[in-house]
Order: C-alpha cells, then sequence, then structure tokens
C-alpha cells in the first residue's frame, strides 16, 4: 500500500483542481480523500482505477446536488494505493469510521450484540449472557438484538432446560441448594440433585433447541411426560408439563418464525426528508432473535445503495455475517461486498434482494419496522429541536445548543466518589458519549463537592484543549449543566477562567425551596437566581436532564462499591489468580485467615507451592 498527496500551493477549489491531480495518477485500485481549504475531509471513496475515478470528478458538469456540492468545496486531494479493490473498500469504510467525513455515508451506532453461551470450561456447563470477543471455550449462540432479548429467552431457557446461570466460585461453594433450585429454573448440580450424564442430557437438549431443532426436543418432553403419568408418577409429570409450556412461550416470544429461513440477517432501509433508519432483524435456528433499529448518517442526501453498502460493510466490520443476508434495496458494487463479507466471514456469504415468497414478506415486515422507526425518531426530533430552541431562550443563549453537558457527583460521605457527565443533543440522550469519572483528589476523601466538581471539570476540560484546541470537532460542549447552586457555579467560573474558556455558558440547577422538583432554582455568573414556570415545558426537559445526570452517576457509584465490596487483599498479591484465590478462600474461609497462615499452612491448600506459598506470605509480613 503506498499513499502520495497533492499540495495545491493556491487554495482553489472545485473540478479545475481535481483535475490537476490526473497527470499523478494510474490505474491502480485505491481509496481518495476530498479535502476542503481548511484541510477537512470531505470524503472518503474507493476505486477499482484511481485515475478513471479521480476524471469523473474533474468533468465540470453531470453531477448530482450531493456531489457537485463536494466537488466545489474541493481544494485538495490524498491517494492510497491498495493490491486490491476489496482492500481499498474495507480500507475505505476504516477510514470513514475514523475521519467522519460529511459527505459519507456513516453508521453512529456500532455497538456489539450479546450472544447466549453454555460454557464448557465446567464439568457441569453454565448458560449466560456474553458480550465482546469469544475467548471462552463453550458453544456460542446468536447474536441477540439487545440484552432484553437475550434476557427473556435465558429465563425461559432455565424453566425448560435447568442449567445453571450461577458463576465457577459459587457453584464450588454450595452446600445446599440456592433459589434457583427452589423455584424450578436449575437442577441443582452443585450439590448433587442430578448426575453429570443426567445434566449432559439437559445440555444437550438446550443446544439441539438453540439450533433450531425444537420440535424434536418437545417429542421427547411430551413422550417423557406420557410415560411418567402412565408410570403413576405424577410431581414429575407435571414438572415436564411445566417445561413444555415454557418451551412453547419461548418460541412465542420470538414473534417471527420462518420455515424456509435457518440463518439470515434482515435488513431494511427507509429514508425520508433527508433522514433514514436501517432495521436489521436477526433470523437464527428458524427464530428471530430480535431486531434494532439503526440511524446513518446519509452524508448529504446520498441513495439506497450507497448507504445499504457502506452500512453492510460498516455493520460487519467487526461482526461475522451470516450466510444470508437479505435486503430490501440492491447495493452497489454486490460482487465487492459479497466477497468482502465473504472474507470476513472464512465462508460465502450470499445477498438477496427477495421479490416474492417468506423471503419477500420477512423483508418487507423489517421494512415496515424501518418506516414507523424512522417517524417516530422524527417526531421526536422535532419536539426535542423545539425543547432546544426553548432552553436558548430561557437562558439567553445566542443558539439552541447541539452540544448539552449536565455534571454531577455521587459519594457515601466521600467514599467511593465518583464523577458523572451526561451529553445531549437534537437526537436527544447521546449515551457512547456518556462519561465516568473515578475522583482522585482529596476531595473525594473528604466529600468535597466544589473540589470534586472542580477536578472532574478541569481533567474534562484539559482533554478537550490537548486533544482539540481548535475546536474542529463536535466534542466542545454548547451548555453545561451543574448540579448545584450559586457556590457551585462560582467554583466552575474559576475552573474555567484558569483553563482560558471564556466562551462556554454554564447553569446551576439547585433544588430550590424544599428541595421540591418544579421549583428548582437556576443560577449563572454574576446574575440573581431565577425559576421557569412550573407548567414549562422546558423545565420538564432541564428535570429530565439532570435526573438522568443522577441515574449515570449513581450508577457509577454503586458499581465502584460493589467492586471494592467484592475485592480482598488477595486480589494483589503477585501470582494470585481467580483460581488461587478461590482455593485459598475455600480452605480458609477468608482472607483474613490466609493472610495469618504459616507457609506450611499455605502449602497444604491444592495448587500453592512452596515458592507461591512464600510469596504469599510475605506479601502479608513484609521484612522490616
Amino acid at each position: 500500500m503506498t499513499e502520495n498527496a497533492g499540495d495545491q500551493t493556491e487554495k482553489q477549489t472545485g473540478h479545475a483542481v481535481i483535475h490537476g491531480y490526473l497527470k499523478t495518477l494510474d490505474g491502480s485500485p485505491g481509496v481518495y480523500r476530498m479535502l476542503n481549504a481548511q484541510g477537512e475531509v470531505l470524503y472518503v471513496g474507493k476505486a477499482r482505477n484511481l485515475k478513471n475515478r479521480v476524471s469523473n470528478y474533474a468533468r465540470p458538469s453531470g453531477h448530482s446536488a450531493r456531489i457537485a456540492r463536494m466537488i466545489f468545496e474541493t481544494a485538495s486531494m490524498m491517494f492510497l494505493t491498495t493490491r486490491t479493490e476489496v482492500e481499498a473498500l474495507l480500507l475505505e469504510q476504516n477510514l470513514i469510521k475514523q475521519l467522519k467525513p460529511r459527505y459519507n455515508v456513516l453508521m453512529r451506532d456500532d455497538k456489539s450484540f450479546p450472544n447466549i453461551l453454555i460454557s464448557t470450561e465446567h464439568p457441569f456447563p453454565q448458560i449466560k449472557k456474553h458480550r465482546g470477543k469469544k475467548s471462552e471455550k463453550g458453544s456460542y449462540f446468536g447474536p441477540f438484538a439487545s440484552a432484553g432479548a437475550v434476557n427473556r429467552t435465558l429465563n425461559q431457557l432455565q424453566k425448560v432446560f435447568l442449567l445453571r446461570n450461577c458463576s465457577d466460585a459459587m457453584f464450588e461453594s454450595r452446600t445446599r441448594p440456592c433459589l434457583q433450585y427452589q423455584i424450578k429454573r436449575c437442577s441443582a448440580p452443585c450439590v448433587g440433585k442430578i448426575d453429570k450424564p443426567g445434566y449432559a442430557r439437559l445440555v444437550a437438549d438446550a443446544e439441539r433447541f438453540l439450533q433450531g431443532k425444537s420440535t424434536a426436543v418437545q417429542t421427547e418432553l411430551a413422550e417423557a411426560m406420557a410415560k411418567a403419568s402412565e408410570e403413576m408418577e405424577f410431581e414429575r409429570a407435571a414438572a415436564l408439563r411445566d417445561r413444555i409450556r415454557a418451551l412453547t412461550n419461548v418460541q412465542q416470544a420470538q414473534g417471527i418464525n420462518p420455515r424456509g429461513v435457518a440463518e439470515a440477517d434482515v435488513i431494511a432501509l427507509h429514508q425520508d426528508g433527508g433522514q433514514a433508519c436501517v432495521q436489521v432483524f436477526f433470523i437464527r435456528a428458524n427464530q428471530s432473535w430480535g431486531n434494532r433499529d439503526f440511524y446513518p448518517r446519509t452524508g448529504a442526501g446520498a441513495e439506497a445503495p450507497e448507504i445499504l453498502t457502506a452500512f453492510l460493510t460498516q455493520f460487519y466490520d467487526d461482526k461475522d455475517p451470516p450466510r444470508l443476508i437479505l435486503l430490501s434495496h440492491p447495493v452497489e458494487d454486490e460482487d465487492l461486498v459479497v466477497q468482502a463479507l465473504s472474507e470476513r466471514a472464512g465462508r460465502k456469504v450470499e445477498l438477496a434482494v427477495p421479490q416474492r415468497g417468506e423471503k419477500a414478506e420477512l423483508v418487507e415486515n423489517a421494512a415496515r419496522n424501518a418506516r414507523e422507526a424512522l417517524a417516530r425518531k422524527m417526531a421526536e426530533t422535532s419536539t426535542q429541536h423545539r425543547l432546544l430552541a426553548g432552553l436558548a431562550e430561557a437562558f439567553d443563549l445566542d443558539a439552541p445548543p447541539q452540544r448539552i453537558e449536565i455534571y454531577d457527583n455521587a459519594h457515601i460521605q466521600g467514599a467511593d466518589a465518583v464523577g458523572g457527565m451526561v451529553v445531549a443533543g437534537p437526537e436527544g440522550f447521546v449515551k457512547s458519549q456518556y462519561r465516568k469519572f473515578n475522583i482522585k483528589g482529596a476531595s473525594g476523601a473528604q466529600g468535597d463537592d466544589f473540589g470534586m466538581m472542580k477536578e472532574v471539570l478541569t481533567r474534562r476540560f484539559e482533554r478537550l484543549l490537548k486533544e482539540d484546541p481548535d475546536r474542529k470537532t463536535d466534542l466542545w460542549p454548547d451548555l453545561l449543566l451543574i448540579d448545584g447552586g450559586a457556590g457551585q457555579v462560582s467554583a466552575v467560573a474559576s475552573i474555567l477562567e484558569e483553563l482560558g474558556i471564556e466562551d462556554v455558558p454554564f447553569i446551576g440547577v439547585a433544588k430550590g425551596i424544599d428541595r421540591d422538583a418544579g421549583k428548582e432554582e437556576f443560577h449563572r455568573p454574576g446574575e440573581p437566581a431565577f425559576a421557569l414556570q412550573r407548567n414549562d415545558p422546558v423545565l420538564y426537559f432541564v428535570q429530565r436532564l439532570r435526573d438522568e445526570a443522577h441515574r449515570w452517576a449513581n450508577g457509577a457509584h454503586v458499581a465502584k462499591r460493589s467492586k471494592a465490596i467484592g475485592a480482598t487483599p488477595l486480589d494483589e498479591v503477585p501470582g494470585v489468580g481467580a483460581t488461587r484465590k478461590r482455593a485459598l478462600l475455600a480452605h480458609f474461609g477468608s482472607a483474613k485467615a490466609v493472610s495469618r497462615a504459616g507457609v506450611e499452612d499455605l502449602k497444604a491448600v491444592d495448587g500453592i507451592s512452596e515458592a507461591m506459598a512464600q510469596t504469599i506470605h510475605d506479601f502479608f509480613h513484609p521484612k522490616g
């Protein structure tokens, strides 16, 4: 891969500038970048033949309005040549994700999707939700569209197959059945209520169900229930009946259960008013495992084939594509996209735009969901714009804010202090931009709310000044909302003044009289406090923003406190991992008892060598 950049000394723009690069290009495949006079990347594209593609842009006419605007703004170009066009396609999408050019289609939600994992790293496998890299040994089933879809399915599967969901450490420590066994959601292998072969049969049944072989599982359960009834084992027959009912509930909860489509992603696009919604349904094992809607940025007016091409390559950048992808519209360079996805999956991937039959019905269902989701989104966005305009008027801002940052702290008398920042804008809360700040200074231990806020804001804006001093990105806030009154506002003013930031407005939101919601007072530096009418929509909007910051900070605090409660001094001992820690705690009963043990006692624990025993002893008994 090679790179060259043309440097036009005169900051001219337009097709004439682009024409000047033709003499430096050949017919290699590659990626090109179009930049404006300020050096900002306007567009990233890929080409089978760079010279031919750039020559198209060099023509003075024959372009769509979107491309014409892009050409008019172009002042320079950069080029990367690649060995193949597939390599160019993948590089193009990586650069789009990294640079976020204005005229490209950009998928704005790239979260991973959860799976169900039946772990095989233990003699009695555990069933659980799994997200992220598939590094643990076991059988993975998914993806599911959301944590909620996984949790609902897991809830029913536990009723049917009675597999444990407890951790290995919890399993090893049990001496009597837990509540899961009492409510008939676990077979209690931890205390020998079921033997290994019996549990293995349950695991096999669960895997067959998740592979789409539910009919066979139901038939076997029905036969077992009939046999138990004939043998007058009515309690066992009733238990089997409950499992069959739970299995039926799982299938009903899936909603869509196509007979002729065993594995596919159904992807449909709907556009309206310059906005787009892409709806993705996950079909696995002839069952629907949920759906998710995405709202890609359409690159100032891209058409459906370009949007879906960009969506597919970005969506599957870090996910394994299924064998079949059903689409509502054709894509650009279908053969190229198929090749790229097949290489990603390590097997053949097929794209199809079905016109009739069950597959077409699946696409139509996804398209209807996309249409309805986009209508809801546009209505919510319209309301949000009105609220932002009202906020600007109420707080005397120059314009409706595009990025609001709301800050709050959470602690208990200084313990486990955490600062939280949430972000809101024209499309509502931007959860990918939320941040947590573990309070490191003395202010946390002292319960000093002013000091905590100073630390949080100092860290936030020092990083902004370092990473984006010229404010070229959209990460600079237009408004700060601080939980607190005049004292907090004064503290924030001094922090921003020290950092040389004079143009970011901020408001303190205080609870007001009797700390009653609806009587909030708003504080600005150097001005008297004021309030809004109780029925003002802007007041409700601010309350929602503040409550979200409070929820986020409290959640971070609870998580930090829970982690601290669960920590032991053994976590700090070199060489003591999870397995040795479990063995030591099982042998001695507590970390305190471990700390008092002698070397000989430590050596008696399974997995603790003489050298490790000495290491543990020396950790707790350092020599003067």
